[in-house]
Order: structure tokens, then C-alpha cells, then sequence
């Protein structure tokens, strides 16, 4: 294969021949004149509403568009100020005030105010509305009160208003890393005007979020959402901040093909991608000049098999062990994801804010068989066939096929393969419509409760019927305490409840691996992979 530059040439030099003119520009080249940056974004959203957002390739485009109190750093996802110019936090650690900019504006013009976050938190923590983050917000005082309806008056919720340009948040316990909660996107404001007008507020998939209608108050402005084509963002005119937002568009692409994305980023398509084909990786790799576009980060984010508990056999924890510990972590990272990811025993990545699991769901066949055995099926004998699912990605299908391989092998059962496209796959997942399923988690903020959260019972994103009383018990003492020992002692005891009960399987820890022209700047990896595009310049 020649080198990059050489196929690049031979590109332009083709092209020229055949129109019998110069070459045409690419959409890179225009963009870098233009100030338009190219994304691969690997998924359609489900929607722009920033409640109901249920992936990090849909919060990568609302975080485009809408700005919260704070905003992740650039570089180490610490927060800084956003929305909130600073922020006061009493001695116990129970009440923030948040200083807002008075200057902030919505996309529309009206003044963003401390209403606009009572309002959207009203809407966020509203049952009906079936947001898989409300629980984030349940460090208010009475914010899992009103959720569950033993309370009915809002304004028994922590959260107020003190004057147009001042928000109080009282909590029920201290939550030192509120600052870092508070940069996700179940936090960030709305504009109620824009969301009345389109029917009832609590319904899913309004017309608010569509182009014309969309009220916003980031970086950017929706100018077009064509469907599983493309999602286009202009800088904003009204952004408190404009002077410091350096490009003029953004273009997130949908591409769930990685060979598919990775032609658009060889024939000038895209800036940046979301993925790169396995098999491609050590192509840039041995290439002196295509080396310096792959781009290989580690990322606090874990990839894992999820059981629907409700569903027999999957309802057998024996049965979830056997399936849990036939699998080679150790192969699938070396000769199928081959990206520099580490095998995963545990839900939560090693380090994070200091903590690291002692406990692990082992690689162990012969316990496999035994498990399997004693939960009515040796040797596979008489196992239902049944579905792994997964959203629509040549990667995950790779892993799959793995994974399929080593339960047929070790255990003598049969696992059929069912992709879905992504927001398909998402419907599916929330209604517990399947059997096994992949899944990932990024973390939200530098915590461990940012992964740990995720299965309790109340929980929104745990998504596979799986309670424990102890679990949520544990968790519970790490919500209530600020002891950096007491709260490490009860993540450890989650990390061995879920090695025991096996509602996941985890696989791998991840390590980021897609391709990045060297014009796009102010772009920096980090551990939550998330890029505000506000200093980011061609």
C-alpha cells in the first residue's frame, strides 16, 4: 500500500485528469479555509434533549450546544466555570451557590436565569419522564422524594432560585465532587418557552430538539439535522463567551462503519474520527507517515456484557458465572480488539481517583463447565439457544464472534449474533427486550461512583433487572460520607457483590484509538473522552 501523502497525490492527481480542471476541494481543505471542522460521531442520536441523552456520541453534540453551571477542562475533565462565573460551598459541604454570568444568553436572545435550572431540574427529576439520569440528581434534598412521588410540592426540592442570577443547591448529604456532577448534561438548563410550545414536556422526541426550534445556550447553534446523514452546528451570535469560540461550524457524522469512516477520513471527509478498523491499526502504526494520525488514549471507560437477570436462564447466577468465566479477556484484547486495551475483571477502571478493585470475575473454563453443570446443563445439554445484542459496529461484531466462539468451545452452547441500529438498540436495551447484551460505560466525572452508581436498583442505566439490597446499602454509605477510606471500603465490597452475582461481564478496559489531522487544535485526549469544541481552532 503506498504511503498516505503518496495516495493522497495520486488522489488529486487522478481527479484533476478526470475533470480536466483542478482538484476539487475536499471537505477538509474547505473546511480548514472555512473554519468547519469534520467529526466522525459513530451513532445517530437518539435526541438532542439534554435529559434524555443516552450515549457519548449523542452528549458530544449537545455539549456543543448547551452549557451548564460548570464544563469539563479541556485537558484533565476537572471542572471549570461555565454557565457559573464561581461557586461557594458551605463548611458541611451541603450547600453550593452558584454565581451565574449575567451576560449568559439563550440562543434566542432572553437571559439565561437561576429559573431556567429549577425548571429543568423540576422536568429532570419528573417520573414520567423516564431520564436514566435522574438519579444523578437525587443528592438533592428530597430529589429521590419527588422522583418517587412520596413528596408532590417541588419546592421541598433542594434546589432554588435565590435571585435571577443566583442558584442555591442544598444537598442530603455532603457530595464533594458536585462541582465535577454538575458538567454533565442532566444538569444543564432549559429554556421552558421553547419546550411548552411543542406539547407536553415530559414527552420524549419533541419537536423542541429539531432545527427552527431548538433553543440553546452554548457554543453553537442547530442549523441542520438530517437523519443518519449528518448533524450541523454554527457558532452562536448570543454565547456569552463568542469572541473565544475559534470555529464558525461543526459537522457530526454518523458513521458506524469504522471502514467506512476510515475511507472519509483517507479521502478528505473527515477531520477527525470515532474509531479506525481493527486490522488498520498496526497499518498506521508501521507507516512513518500515517503514524502521527493515529491517536491511542486511555479512557476511564469499561467494556462489558450485560445478562437481562429477568429472563431464564439468565436469572441462574450460575448459568451468568459460566458464561462470565469461559471468557478469555486476555485473547480478545490481544487478537481481536488489538488497540492497546486491557483485559477487565471489574466494572470500574483501575485508578480512578485513586481506587482500584481487588476483586475480579476470573478467566476459568473448568469452573465454567462446572457452573454450568450445576445449574441443569452439562455440557451444554439442553441450553436454549439465544441473542447476543449489539448496536450495529464491525468492532463489536469481531468480539462477538469471539466471545460466541469461546461459549460454544468451553461450554458446548449456541449463541446466535443480532445487531441493531443504534437507536433501535438503545429502545431495546431500556425495555429489557433481550437476553445478553454489549454495553460500555464512560465515566461522567473522575469518581467511582461514577461507574459503581450505574447498578443500583434505582438506577435508570443499569438496564438488566439485577437488585441487591447490600449493593445499594453500600452504595448508599458511599453518597453519605466525604471518608475517602470509608467510601473506598464500600466500593470494594460493590466490586465483590457484582464479581459474585455476575449481572455483567466485564471484558475490557478502554484505550481510544481513531485518527486526527494535525491542523485541528486545542483537541487533547483524556480519560472521559470528552472534547468541548470551544477553544478547539483549525
Amino acid at each position: 500500500m503506498p504511503s498516505f501523502p503518496a495516495f493522497l497525490a495520486v488522489t488529486i492527481i487522478a481527479a484533476g485528469l478526470l475533470t480536466g480542471c483542478s482538484p476539487r476541494e475536499t471537505a477538509v481543505q474547505s473546511g480548514n479555509r472555512t473554519g468547519t471542522l469534520h467529526l466522525g460521531n459513530l451513532s445517530e442520536p437518539n435526541d438532542l434533549d439534554p435529559q434524555v441523552a443516552d450515549s457519548q456520541e449523542t452528549f458530544n453534540i449537545i455539549m456543543s450546544l448547551m452549557e451548564g453551571l460548570a464544563q469539563y477542562d479541556p485537558r484533565t475533565c476537572e471542572p471549570v466555570p461555565a454557565g457559573a462565573k464561581r461557586w461557594d460551598v458551605s463548611p458541611d459541604r451541603k450547600t453550593w451557590t452558584f454565581h451565574l454570568r449575567p451576560e449568559a444568553r439563550w440562543s434566542n436572545g432572553d437571559p439565561v436565569t437561576a429559573r431556567d435550572y429549577v425548571w429543568a431540574y423540576r422536568r429532570m427529576l419528573t417520573a414520567s419522564l423516564g431520564a436514566e439520569y435522574a438519579s444523578m440528581l437525587f443528592c438533592l434534598r428530597h430529589g429521590e422524594d419527588y422522583h418517587r412521588g412520596s413528596i408532590r410540592d417541588f419546592s421541598e426540592v433542594g434546589v432554588r432560585a435565590v435571585d435571577d442570577h443566583t442558584l442555591e443547591l442544598s444537598l442530603e448529604r455532603p457530595v464533594p465532587y458536585l462541582d465535577k456532577l454538575v458538567c454533565h448534561s442532566a444538569w444543564y438548563p432549559l429554556h421552558a418557552p421553547t419546550l411548552e410550545k411543542f406539547g407536553s414536556v415530559y414527552t420524549r422526541g419533541s419537536a423542541w430538539t429539531r432545527p427552527g426550534n431548538f433553543v440553546g445556550n452554548g457554543y453553537f447553534v442547530l442549523a441542520e439535522w438530517r437523519p443518519n446523514q449528518v448533524v450541523r452546528v454554527t457558532r452562536s451570535p448570543t454565547y456569552w463567551d463568542r469572541e473565544h469560540v475559534l470555529l464558525q461550524e461543526v459537522n457530526f457524522y454518523p458513521v458506524d462503519s469504522q471502514d467506512t469512516e476510515e475511507r472519509m477520513f483517507r479521502s478528505g471527509q473527515l477531520h477527525i474520527t470515532s474509531s479506525i478498523p481493527i486490522d488498520k491499526i498496526a497499518v498506521y502504526k508501521a507507516d512513518p507517515a500515517r503514524a502521527p494520525l493515529l491517536a491511542q488514549e486511555t479512557n476511564l471507560a469499561t467494556y462489558f456484557y450485560r445478562f437481562n437477570v429477568t429472563r431464564p436462564p439468565f436469572n441462574d447466577v450460575r448459568v451468568r458465572r459460566a458464561l462470565a468465566w469461559a471468557i478469555d479477556r486476555r485473547q480478545i484484547v490481544e487478537r481481536v480488539s488489538k488497540g492497546g486495551q486491557l483485559p477487565a475483571g471489574c466494572l470500574t477502571p483501575p485508578g480512578t481517583a485513586g481506587f482500584t478493585a481487588t476483586s475480579s470475575v476470573p478467566h476459568d473454563p473448568d469452573g465454567a463447565r462446572r457452573m454450568l453443570a450445576e445449574a441443569g446443563f452439562p455440557g451444554g445439554a439442553g441450553f436454549p439457544p439465544f441473542e447476543i445484542l449489539f448496536n450495529t459496529h464491525e468492532g463489536h461484531r469481531q468480539i462477538a464472534e469471539a466471545i460466541q466462539q469461546m461459549w460454544r468451545i468451553e461450554l458446548g452452547i449456541t449463541a446466535r449474533l443480532y445487531n441493531q441500529e443504534a437507536k433501535v438498540y438503545t429502545s431495546t436495551i431500556r425495555s429489557l427486550d433481550y437476553q445478553v447484551a454489549r454495553f460500555a460505560w464512560v465515566g461522567d466525572y473522575l469518581d467511582p461512583s461514577t461507574f459503581l452508581d450505574i447498578m443500583t436498583s434505582d438506577s435508570g442505566n443499569n438496564q438488566t433487572g439485577w437488585k441487591n439490597a447490600e449493593y445499594d446499602r453500600l452504595i448508599a454509605v458511599t453518597r453519605s460520607t466525604a471518608d475517602p477510606a470509608v467510601r473506598a471500603q464500600a466500593f470494594q465490597r460493590c466490586e465483590e457483590i457484582l464479581a459474585e452475582d455476575v449481572p455483567i461481564a466485564p471484558i475490557y478496559f478502554y484505550v481510544r484509538n481513531n485518527l486526527r489531522l494535525p491542523v485541528v487544535k486545542g483537541w487533547y485526549g483524556n480519560l472521559l473522552d470528552l472534547h468541548p469544541l470551544k477553544g478547539v481552532s483549525l
